[in-house]
């Protein structure tokens, strides 16, 4: 099942080439998928998988 995402955007980050993830909210998941291939396959993380993936990228963990 597909989980029900909207507002999907690319990072500011992302250059022309198109070589780039875009995230989007959803109530419960936040997804990710590659922008070359808008209706291939989403990873859906929990929101909260989610944000301490950001917070760790943030503060530099990884």
């Amino acid at each position: 099942m597909t989980p029900e995402l909207a507002g999907w955007r690319v990072s500011s980050y992302s250059g022309p080439q198109g070589n780039c993830v875009e995230v989007a909210g959803g109530v419960e998941v936040v997804g990710v998928r590659d922008s070359k291939d808008p209706g291939g396959a989403v990873l859906a993380f929990p929101r909260r998988q989610w944000a301490t993936f950001v917070s760790g990228l943030r503060d530099r963990r990884w």
